[in-house]
């Protein structure tokens, strides 16, 4: 939206709750519904040129409400949120982990509707370190589920600035883009960061269970099914160690990505607060 708002683009914004909208840029205009419930949404992508869509959880339905919508209201250009865990390039002929089977079905409703599509494909988020917290005000200390695995996590405004480049710009058309940051890291290199940002000792604590793995995510704890598949995900991350990383974000905005570093920076109120 951010994005979307410092280039001038008009843009309307789907949402619940008119009352916790409070980030919405007052350019944008708002209306009211919820992609779980389908007859709000005809109203709601009427005259709508392009969609960029998120659906969220590890079924279908929101995709499928949301993909019929765009379609009988005539949308001639999608982008979509997807996952790296779907791509071939990370893949690299292995199967598909059950992570990235609900994005892959996603993916294929997407394809099913003939609307112009480009769909990101991002990889770990630096905002998942957030999921830190709860550990980091019981005992100072971050669970480390994947050891000496690597990844390249990219900052999640990063992702919206290709979004709203897309949405923008021509020559997407049926492009699949997969975008993580350009530096592979552990997530004890990624806690030494945090920690030199923080200015305070922070201790890392390998997952002792599959349970302690997915606290380090889930610190209330996940549904079996989503239980099991991040627990796969770890098993994965934990055997690459080199970490999958592309150049894309850089090559479509011409910059580098968001450095874990800064990103660090940027959000260290969020780590003080009570």
């Amino acid at each position: 939206m951010r994005e979307l708002d410092s280039k001038g683009a008009r843009f309307r914004v789907l949402v619940r709750d008119l009352g916790r909208a409070t980030t919405v840029p007052e350019s944008a205009e708002r209306f009211v519904g919820d992609i779980g419930r389908p007859e709000t949404l005809g109203p709601a992508f009427e005259g709508v040129d392009k969609l960029f869509l998120l659906t969220q959880g590890i079924g279908t339905e929101y995709a499928a409400n949301s993909l019929a919508a765009a379609k009988r209201a005539g949308v001639r250009h999608i982008v979509f949120l997807s996952s790296y865990s779907v791509a071939p390039e990370y893949l690299a002929g292995n199967p598909l982990p059950a992570m990235a089977r609900w994005h892959h079905e996603r993916e294929v409703l997407l394809r099913d509707t003939g609307i112009p599509a480009t769909i990101l494909r991002p990889g770990g988020f630096m905002t998942n370190a957030l999921d830190w917290l709860p550990t980091l005000r019981e005992g100072g200390y971050v669970i480390d589920a994947i050891g000496p695995g690597r990844y390249a996590p990219i900052d999640t405004a990063d992702v919206g600035a290709v979004a709203a480049h897309t949405l923008l710009t021509a020559g997407h058309d049926d492009k699949a883009y997969v975008l993580t940051g350009d530096e592979s890291l552990t997530i004890s290199e990624q806690v030494r960061i945090l920690a030199n940002a923080l200015g305070r000792h922070i201790e890392v604590r390998e997952a002792a269970t599959p349970a302690d793995a997915v606290r380090s995510r889930f610190p209330n704890g996940a549904p079996p099914a989503l239980a099991e598949a991040i627990t796969e995900g770890f098993r994965i991350m934990r055997a690459d160690t080199r970490g999958f990383r592309t150049d894309t974000v850089e090559r479509l905005l011409g910059r580098r990505p968001t450095s874990f570093a800064d990103w660090c920076r940027k959000n260290a109120s969020a780590f003080h607060a009570p």
